[in-house]
């Protein structure tokens, strides 16, 4: 697996500018989207992201352990988490509800405000509790955030009801006697609502180069799955090929075996629906995905041990896209390249 950051630099570069006058947090849970958290940080930090988000305080210690100092906010873990180590880190946490106040000293919190999307976020009748609370512990309210529901559907009514009853959660913190900053946007909201930039935009899917919206930006997919052909052999008309034998040759073919498989981020759910690059032209996948291996049909071409098989990359040379992946099965890319966190899978960085 090859991650180009290159062009995630490109990418960063261009959501920072779309929201000039805002920071910008580059969001690097789940592994930096299966492309590896520490690089992706690095190289975000460096296109010019002033901030990084996490999911779990381990993420975020981890990037700290890899001794970048940047600003941090970590906003969910499990109940009960022990958070003084993100205060003696230097890591900002966001809180929800009052009773995550319990115990935490020193802590700079993002409160988070429900304004919609009904997932994490305090909800708006317990939220003047909970600002009160924040204002008279010994932490400081840095600022107050949410997250939106539909903001990759351009004029979704649901889009400006939460961007008011956002202005309504920040101005009930004002009259609590706090003056926090705000963040709303996420990658979508970046690129097409600039009034929702506030004081810091959350660079997410976007800056992996997969377009949440269905308008064209320049953004460049940054992640290529790669193999190499492992055997070459030629099958008569009738043999069947993998398990159950769903796939039959109509007429004689050369096949070629890839060692990947579904425990290597390929959906079973391709099987028979899914297309490779092999020698610069593309070629079907026959049979089902394998834990292990997959089967391409060559036909009449030649093919060799060692040929370079391209699984999914840029579609700049006509190879298959991660979101093409993901139409083809009925899911989203952010799943496909997630998914590619694997331990069998090597990355190698380019520049």
């Amino acid at each position: 697996m090859t991650i180009d950051l290159g062009l995630l630099r490109h990418n960063v570069a261009l959501l920072v500018d779309r929201a000039a006058g805002a920071e910008s947090m580059a969001v690097v849970k789940a592994d930096g989207y299966g492309h590896g958290a520490v690089p992706i940080a690095r190289a975000a930090l460096e296109a010019g992201a002033t901030w990084l988000g996490s999911c779990s305080l381990d993420e975020a210690l981890a990037l700290r352990a890899a001794g970048i100092t940047a600003p941090i906010l970590s906003w969910l873990d499990v109940a009960g988490a022990d958070l003084s180590a993100a205060v003696e880190a230097g890591i900002d946490v966001a809180v929800s509800d009052v009773d995550q106040l319990r115990g935490l000293r020193g802590a700079r919190l993002h409160l988070k405000v429900d304004t919609g999307l009904c997932r994490n976020g305090c909800p708006p009748a317990r939220w003047a509790e909970l600002v009160r609370a924040a204002a008279a512990s010994n932490n400081e309210v840095y600022a107050v955030w949410s997250h939106l529901a539909c903001a990759d559907e351009p004029g979704h009514p649901s889009i400006d009801l939460q961007a008011k009853r956002f202005d309504d959660a920040y101005h009930a913190a004002l009259a609590a006697g706090v003056t926090p900053r705000r963040h709303l946007a996420n990658s979508a909201a970046t690129l097409n609502r600039p009034d929702l930039h506030f004081d810091m935009v959350r660079l997410g899917i976007a800056m992996y180069g997969l377009n949440p919206l269905a308008q064209r930006e320049d953004l460049r997919p940054i992640m290529s799955f790669r193999s190499s052909v492992a055997l070459v052999k030629r099958v008569a008309a009738g043999e069947s090929v993998s398990y159950g034998q769903s796939w039959t040759a109509e007429r004689d073919t050369t096949l070629a075996l890839v060692p990947v498989g579904y425990a290597d981020g390929i959906p079973r759910l391709l099987s028979n629906r899914m297309e490779v690059l092999v020698g610069g032209v593309r070629r079907p996948q026959r049979g089902r995905v394998c834990m292990d291996q997959i089967v391409v049909d060559c036909g009449d071409d030649p093919v060799a041990l060692g040929d370079e098989v391209v699984l999914f990359g840029s579609g700049e040379h006509g190879e298959p896209t991660a979101t093409e992946w993901a139409e083809t099965i009925g899911t989203i890319d952010y799943e496909i390249v997630t998914g590619m966190h694997r331990p069998r899978l090597a990355r190698r960085y380019v520049r």
